[in-house]
């Protein structure tokens, strides 16, 4: 994807359309905001951080879980008014982009007369003429509606983009949508089915990245272990492990993208654990750019919830997978997440749960609260707990990892790490991916968007101190 804005000529006395864009939500949905954001440069129109002076406002929403919905519901009323609770200006326009649009436009379109359109993932090039459409048109026009269901649209390395991270760091994605029937999970019937990129297209944007003097290449997708699989001449189950012999795979394009010059991490996130193979733990460990460094996602480890969750794995695969990883790329960090209260989850499956973590001892660790989603086979199951009960498990679990966590902090104490600063005074090590992990607290002398060795000094619960 291109990462830089086109010049686009304009006369003298144009007038700019000026654009504010609240992003929010997980990193998939940020690269559509720089999508979007792109194709605003390229048409010439400007993004304001003010939005008393925008034209049009536009809401990037999430809809994952209720808390994303809340979230999303209170940016698009935000979006609405300004700081004195009085309408915004009456010219301005307000459009709701991203997977809410994607999922309850129908219904939104009713509920939300104030927003003027709606636009689904399709449509996150077409974003510009839509906005010329509806600046055109008398305040008085209905909302319009430009959703299409079952999005297809998957970016390239030359799409337009306008990075909003930060200089040294980018979201690479790889695929978009997922193809596994998590019972939990709307994703699929929001993104679609999953569809990869080239490898050609990901090494392309890399080389392009890595020139710009990004140092952090983030892999991401719905499920980044399923890359090229949807492309095999023989069709790849939900269970199908990496197989670099049946076509383009995840080592492939590792090995690729490790081929690219340069100084810089390949950090991997979202990988679903059935399509792990010993090919893929043999290529990190001989791939020195991939970080070493894990995120997947597990969401349970009793049988009976993996069942009920629809994860395609067991227990047993998760356990032996795990063995496999820490022996097969030594010093590996292993960053997972888990739903607390899942409908019929016993205080057995929970207690199995706490004993899996303690046991295993993850070096990052999240727990979610299950959320009721409509239009999921979990919603309908029987067996719903409180809140309470839901909330008193996450705490549990959620100290659990406090107490692991601090002793290995403790444990760091000492050592020698590798650092990317992100801020004076402020940096991440390999076992840290960008918003969701830790901090390494280094000099503020260090320059920023650079590597840096350090020995760590002290630490707490997640975050070490480093000279």
């Amino acid at each position: 994807m291109s990462t830089t804005a086109p010049t686009v000529a304009r006369s003298a006395t144009a007038t700019i359309i000026k654009v504010g864009l609240v992003s929010l939500g997980c990193a998939k949905n940020l690269v559509d905001s720089e999508i979007m954001a792109g194709h605003l440069h390229k048409a010439g129109m400007a993004l304001t951080p003010n939005p008393d002076e925008a034209d049009v406002m536009i809401v990037n929403t999430c809809s994952f879980i209720d808390a994303a919905k809340e979230e999303s519901i209170g940016a698009i009323l935000d979006a609405n008014r300004d700081r004195g609770m009085r309408r915004r200006h009456r010219t301005q326009k307000l459009i709701v982009a991203g997977c809410m649009a994607q999922r309850f436009a129908g219904e939104l379109r009713t509920s939300m007369p104030e927003v003027d359109a709606f636009i689904g993932l399709d449509q996150l090039t077409q974003i510009a003429p839509i906005i010329e459409g509806l600046l055109a048109k008398e305040r008085e026009a209905l909302p319009e509606n430009f959703v299409t269901p079952q999005p297809k649209f998957i970016p390239d390395f030359d799409t337009p983009r306008f990075r909003l991270t930060p200089s040294h760091t980018a979201y690479v994605k790889i695929a978009e949508g997922c193809n596994h029937p998590c019972s939990f999970c709307i994703i699929p019937q929001m993104r679609g089915r999953h569809r990869s990129r080239t490898v050609g297209s990901i090494v392309a944007e890399a080389r392009a990245l890595v020139a710009e003097g990004v140092r952090e290449l983030n892999l991401i997708s719905q499920d980044t272990t399923y890359f090229g699989m949807d492309r095999w001449e023989e069709k790849a189950g939900p269970r199908a492990p990496v197989d670099s012999t049946r076509g383009d795979s995840l080592t492939y394009l590792l090995r690729e993208l490790q081929k690219v010059e340069g100084d810089f991490w390949i950090r991997l996130l979202y990988t679903h654990p059935a399509h792990w193979s010993d090919e893929l733990i043999r290529t990190i460990a001989e791939c020195p750019k991939v970080a070493r460094y894990i995120d997947m996602p597990l969401q349970h480890i009793s049988d009976p919830m993996l069942e009920a969750m629809r994860r395609e794995t067991s227990s047993q695969h998760i356990r032996d997978l795990i063995k496999r990883i820490r022996a097969g790329v030594p010093g590996i960090t292993l960053r997972t997440t888990f739903i607390a209260g899942f409908p019929g989850e016993t205080t057995e499956d929970f207690e199995t749960l706490l004993q899996f973590i303690e046991e295993t001892r993850f070096e990052r660790l999240g727990v979610f609260r299950y959320s009721k989603e409509e239009g999921t086979r979990a919603a309908k199951r029987e067996g719903h707990l409180t809140s309470r009960t839901k909330e008193s498990r996450w705490k549990k679990a959620m100290a659990l990892q406090r107490r692991i966590a601090l002793e290995q902090t403790a444990a760091a104490v000492g050592s020698k790490i590798r650092v990317l600063v992100e801020a004076p005074g402020v940096a991440r090590s390999e076992a840290d991916a960008p918003e969701v992990d830790a901090r390494v607290f280094v000099p503020k002398s260090l320059a920023v968007g650079e590597f840096a060795e350090v020995t760590v000094v002290a630490a707490n619960e997640y975050d070490l101190v480093a000279e």
